[in-house]
Protein backbone atom coordinates (compact mmCIF):
# COMPACT_ATOMS: atom_id res chain seq x y z
CA UNK A 1 0.00 0.00 0.00
CA UNK A 2 1.33 3.40 -0.92
CA UNK A 3 1.33 6.55 1.94
CA UNK A 4 -0.61 9.64 1.08
CA UNK A 5 2.62 11.19 0.46
CA UNK A 6 3.89 8.97 -2.66
CA UNK A 7 0.38 9.05 -4.09
CA UNK A 8 0.53 12.37 -4.35
CA UNK A 9 3.84 12.31 -5.57
CA UNK A 10 2.65 10.18 -8.25
CA UNK A 11 0.05 12.64 -8.87
CA UNK A 12 2.32 15.21 -9.61
CA UNK A 13 4.45 12.91 -11.52
CA UNK A 14 0.75 12.04 -13.90
CA UNK A 15 0.63 15.82 -13.95
CA UNK A 16 4.08 16.61 -15.05
CA UNK A 17 3.83 14.38 -17.97
CA UNK A 18 0.31 15.31 -19.07
CA UNK A 19 2.25 19.24 -19.00
CA UNK A 20 5.04 17.15 -21.36
CA UNK A 21 2.98 16.24 -23.84
CA UNK A 22 0.93 19.84 -23.67
CA UNK A 23 3.98 21.51 -23.98
CA UNK A 24 4.95 19.81 -26.81
CA UNK A 25 2.17 20.30 -28.61
CA UNK A 26 2.48 23.88 -28.22
CA UNK A 27 5.66 24.10 -29.20
CA UNK A 28 4.70 22.12 -32.46
CA UNK A 29 2.62 25.11 -33.24
CA UNK A 30 4.50 27.43 -32.26
CA UNK A 31 7.29 26.10 -34.31
CA UNK A 32 5.63 24.98 -37.43
CA UNK A 33 5.62 27.99 -39.04
CA UNK A 34 9.18 28.37 -39.38
CA UNK A 35 9.48 24.86 -40.27
CA UNK A 36 10.92 23.03 -37.39
CA UNK A 37 9.13 20.93 -34.56
CA UNK A 38 9.25 21.32 -30.48
CA UNK A 39 12.14 18.64 -30.12
CA UNK A 40 14.04 20.06 -33.14
CA UNK A 41 13.44 23.90 -30.75
CA UNK A 42 14.65 22.31 -28.12
CA UNK A 43 18.24 21.14 -29.53
CA UNK A 44 18.25 24.46 -31.12
CA UNK A 45 17.56 26.34 -27.92
CA UNK A 46 20.56 24.40 -26.56
CA UNK A 47 22.99 25.29 -29.03
CA UNK A 48 21.92 28.74 -28.94
CA UNK A 49 24.70 29.20 -25.90
CA UNK A 50 27.32 27.43 -27.43
CA UNK A 51 28.50 24.79 -29.57
CA UNK A 52 28.05 21.07 -27.95
CA UNK A 53 27.88 17.47 -29.01
CA UNK A 54 24.60 15.45 -29.48
CA UNK A 55 25.34 13.54 -25.86
CA UNK A 56 26.11 16.87 -24.06
CA UNK A 57 22.33 18.46 -25.65
CA UNK A 58 21.34 14.69 -24.59
CA UNK A 59 22.14 14.71 -21.15
CA UNK A 60 21.40 18.66 -20.08
CA UNK A 61 18.30 18.20 -21.58
CA UNK A 62 17.47 15.22 -19.79
CA UNK A 63 16.82 13.25 -23.31
CA UNK A 64 17.89 10.14 -24.35
CA UNK A 65 21.18 10.05 -26.62
CA UNK A 66 19.55 8.27 -29.82
CA UNK A 67 16.35 10.36 -30.19
CA UNK A 68 18.81 13.40 -29.72
CA UNK A 69 20.98 12.11 -32.64
CA UNK A 70 17.90 11.05 -34.61
CA UNK A 71 16.52 15.03 -33.90
CA UNK A 72 20.21 16.15 -35.23
CA UNK A 73 20.83 13.98 -38.20
CA UNK A 74 17.11 15.81 -39.49
CA UNK A 75 18.76 19.34 -38.35
CA UNK A 76 22.19 18.48 -40.34
CA UNK A 77 19.71 17.39 -43.48
CA UNK A 78 17.91 20.93 -42.91
CA UNK A 79 20.92 22.98 -43.07
CA UNK A 80 20.21 24.07 -39.25
CA UNK A 81 23.15 22.34 -37.69
CA UNK A 82 26.85 22.20 -38.97
CA UNK A 83 29.34 20.17 -37.25
CA UNK A 84 32.50 20.82 -36.00
CA UNK A 85 35.85 19.18 -35.17
CA UNK A 86 35.73 18.58 -31.26
CA UNK A 87 39.16 18.76 -30.06
CA UNK A 88 38.09 16.86 -27.00
CA UNK A 89 37.28 13.82 -28.65
CA UNK A 90 37.24 13.68 -32.69
CA UNK A 91 34.79 11.09 -32.94
CA UNK A 92 31.86 13.28 -31.57
CA UNK A 93 31.39 16.65 -33.23
CA UNK A 94 30.43 20.02 -31.80
CA UNK A 95 27.46 20.98 -33.44
CA UNK A 96 26.41 24.30 -34.34
CA UNK A 97 23.84 26.83 -35.80
CA UNK A 98 24.03 27.75 -39.10
CA UNK A 99 22.57 31.53 -39.89
CA UNK A 100 19.25 29.97 -41.36
CA UNK A 101 18.97 28.46 -37.48
CA UNK A 102 19.69 31.67 -35.74
CA UNK A 103 16.73 33.25 -38.01
CA UNK A 104 14.02 31.13 -37.22
CA UNK A 105 15.01 31.16 -33.65
CA UNK A 106 14.80 34.66 -33.87
CA UNK A 107 11.05 34.34 -35.11
CA UNK A 108 10.77 31.26 -32.40
CA UNK A 109 11.66 34.08 -30.05
CA UNK A 110 8.54 36.32 -30.48
CA UNK A 111 6.27 33.90 -30.89
CA UNK A 112 7.17 32.01 -27.46
CA UNK A 113 7.67 35.35 -25.62
CA UNK A 114 3.63 35.91 -26.58
CA UNK A 115 2.82 32.80 -25.63
CA UNK A 116 4.73 32.92 -22.62
CA UNK A 117 3.22 35.86 -21.41
CA UNK A 118 -0.28 34.66 -21.94
CA UNK A 119 0.12 31.79 -19.45
CA UNK A 120 2.28 33.13 -17.23
CA UNK A 121 -0.70 36.23 -16.70
CA UNK A 122 -2.86 33.16 -15.43
CA UNK A 123 -0.73 31.80 -12.79
CA UNK A 124 0.78 33.67 -9.77
CA UNK A 125 4.54 34.63 -9.41
CA UNK A 126 4.95 32.93 -6.41
CA UNK A 127 3.52 29.73 -7.87
CA UNK A 128 5.53 29.06 -10.38
CA UNK A 129 8.54 29.92 -8.11
CA UNK A 130 7.37 27.33 -6.13
CA UNK A 131 7.06 24.61 -9.17
CA UNK A 132 10.53 25.75 -10.57
CA UNK A 133 11.85 24.52 -6.90
CA UNK A 134 10.10 21.89 -6.82
CA UNK A 135 10.77 20.52 -10.29
CA UNK A 136 14.59 21.07 -9.95
CA UNK A 137 14.55 19.48 -6.98
CA UNK A 138 12.55 16.47 -8.02
CA UNK A 139 14.84 16.19 -11.47
CA UNK A 140 18.00 16.10 -8.87
CA UNK A 141 16.39 13.33 -7.19
CA UNK A 142 15.20 11.70 -10.07
CA UNK A 143 18.76 11.42 -11.52
CA UNK A 144 20.51 10.37 -8.22
CA UNK A 145 22.21 6.91 -7.63
CA UNK A 146 19.82 4.63 -5.84
CA UNK A 147 21.97 2.06 -3.96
Amino acid sequence: MRSARAETFTRVIDAVFACNGGFLAAGDALTAPVGLTAAQWQVLGFLEDGAATAAEVARRRGLRRQSVQETVNRLLRNGMLERMPNPADARAPLLSLTSQARSAMGALGVAQVEWAEELAAEVSEGDLEVTLRTLRRLRELAVRPRL
